[in-house]
């Protein structure tokens, strides 16, 4: 391990990587007492108690080198030559049989509880009991601190584990593309996120799934085919949940067993620990921790959702269980970037509108109910301390609030929030169909009159004069508004201003964002071998703000074609991953 300098370390080899290990989650938390020593525990089964379930991955076979993150390698120091070395691709495909010490040879597992929009489910538990529901394929296999940075690395599709409900373990080509793509993307954009490592996938080892026929128009799959299997390794400060926190918080709300209120306490703090140290004293006592974590989180959420809104997420299924903890985007399942405007916009076939696309802040705020929820017990002692919770949490919608008014002023370009300008915008972008990112990029370039905003449109609208003429006006009143927004600038109108307002504006509103129909070749060129789309959208998408090429303008910046409408696969997706 070679250090350019004292706060920096390069990692060449899996013996540097050992180096920095410290399993904070399996040092600190309770294992299930019911675990195999041996981490051979792979059956689905109820899990009563403990935090975890240590669990040895099941490596894929014959695995293969398709991508690594090289901007994240870089920033964790990690030599580019380290992702197709074969110690390392076997780790991160599963196998863990030969790792040196103090790598550790089981991995872990966590269980969750499910709440779905602010209800609390069990049915989704092949028990009936909320005991037998958490990560079914996704094995943690590493946690380090790495240059002063904590990081918890784990495989998505490494393989069957007690949660895993009956189902393989697996997940295919398909979906990891997918997950791979969007992770770093999301990183670029400037939303907190998990974050990509590598891609690999199987040269001989296939599952079958249920998915769509070649062009169908329908909302539920239809045949069952058979996919590659891969696994991606996504990274984070910790993998905990909302959706964990609330196992532990119905536990310690129906006393399910002697320990349920000190592992509830335990989780807590640890969270602490791991995702909100820079901002909570370590020294306080609990019950303020637990008020502070409260509005930390509170804080992060509500910024993080305005934030999707801003560059055009959906992310489909927004459960509890799909809900980080520390605030950050996590498990891209059936997510989807916005075309069309439409605040429903939903790509999840099984997501409705509670999950659609502006209706996100209110489906976080049932999420926070329940994290607040989770919470509860660890104050109910103390009458003060609960009812400041409950201020807490009935003081979301108006934070929400006030995080997508700056998020809608700052895509305009604005200081301040005009109610009736952005009113007037969201009518006209329903009623004349606009390209969401096109739409914004093209304003953000400060047009004197509609003409680079009818790029945007689709079908005809631009050929109806009243659409047009509402457009002028709404286009007039924003020049007026953001050419006296700052008082400082002596000609708010000199094109010295305008570039200033433009180059603010295009650091807001991205240019490209990863739509759907472009994922797809992507995976399916993937699936036959050829993964230079996926490297092509990995040097596109890591970059969504700047100008690029020509020839990237005109793949990758331009208004879904008409023919992907309402496409299976496309226009919408399922769960099936």
């Amino acid at each position: 391990m070679k250090s350019a300098n004292n706060t920096s370390v390069e990692v060449e080899t899996l013996d540097d990587l050992a180096a920095l290990v410290d399993y904070s989650l399996m040092d600190t938390l309770s294992a299930d007492p019911e675990a195999t020593a041996d981490g051979a525990d792979h059956a689905p089964r109820q899990v009563f108690s403990g935090h975890y379930v240590p669990v040895k991955p099941t490596p894929i076979e014959a695995p293969k080198y398709i991508a690594h993150s090289k901007n994240f390698f870089r920033e964790l120091g990690f030599s580019d030559s380290l992702a197709t070395s074969e110690d390392f691709m076997r780790m991160f495909s599963g196998d863990t049989s030969h790792l040196p010490e103090p790598l550790r040879k089981s991995g872990w597992a966590t269980g969750y509880a499910l709440s779905i929009y602010g209800t609390e489910y069990y049915e989704q538990c092949p028990f009936k009991t909320g005991n037998g529901y958490g990560d079914g394929r996704a094995v943690s296999i590493l946690e380090a601190v790495i240059n002063g940075k904590r990081w918890e690395m784990q495989l998505k599709g490494g393989g069957r584990t007690p949660y895993c409900r009956g189902a393989d373990g697996r997940a295919v080509l398909r979906s990891s593309v997918r997950e791979f793509l969007a992770q770093e993307h999301i990183h670029a954009l400037g939303v907190p996120t998990s974050r990509s490592l590598t891609l690999y996938t199987s040269k001989t080892e296939t599952v079958r799934r249920p998915w769509f026929t070649n062009g169908s128009y329908s909302r539920d799959p239809e045949v069952m085919i058979d996919e590659a299997v891969a696994i991606t390794t996504r990274v984070a400060p910790s993998f905990l949940r909302v959706g964990q926190l609330e196992l532990f918080g119905r536990r310690a709300r129906k006393n399910e067993h002697p320990k349920a209120m000190e592992e509830l306490e335990k989780i807590v703090l640890h969270l602490i620990d791991r995702e909100y140290s820079d901002v909570i004293d370590a020294h306080l006592p609990t019950r303020e921790k637990v008020l502070l974590l409260a509005r930390e989180f509170r804080k992060r959420l509500t910024s993080l959702v305005a934030n999707w809104i801003r560059v055009g997420y959906c992310q489909g299924n927004f459960n509890s269980d799909n809900c980080a903890a520390g605030g950050f985007t996590l498990d891209y399942g059936p997510f989807g970037f916005i075309d069309m405007f439409d605040p429903r916009y939903q790509p999840w076939t099984g997501g409705g509108v509670h999950f659609s696309f502006l209706n996100q802040p209110k489906a976080a705020e049932r999420n926070f109910y329940m994290f607040c929820l989770a919470l509860k017990p660890l104050l109910e002692p103390d009458q003060n301390a609960s009812t400041q919770l409950d201020e807490i949490r009935d003081g979301f919608a108006k934070v929400m609030h006030e995080e997508i008014e700056k998020m809608w002023s700052a895509k305009l370009g604005l200081s301040t929030f005009d109610t009736e300008l952005v009113k007037e915008l969201i009518l006209l972008m329903i009623e004349t169909s606009v390209d969401y990112t096109i739409f914004f990029r093209e304003l953000s370039t400060v047009p004197e009159d509609i003409a680079p905003l009818t790029k945007s449109f689709y079908g005809d609208a631009v050929y109806n004069e009243t659409i047009v003429n509402r457009w002028s006006a709404w286009l007039e009143k924003w020049r007026s508004l953001v050419h006296t927004a700052n008082p400082a600038d002596i000609n708010a109108t000199s094109p010295e201003s305008s570039e200033k307002l433009s180059a603010q504006m295009k650091a807001v509103n991205p240019k490209y964002t990863l739509r759907e129909w472009f994922l797809v070749p992507a995976y399916q060129q993937a699936a036959n071998g050829d993964y230079t789309l996926i490297k092509e959208l990995q040097e596109v998408m890591t970059h969504p703000y700047a100008e690029q090429s020509k020839e990237t303008e005109e793949k990758y910046y331009r208004e879904k074609p008409s023919e992907f409408f309402e496409i299976a696969g496309i226009s919408h997706v399922t769960c099936s991953s």
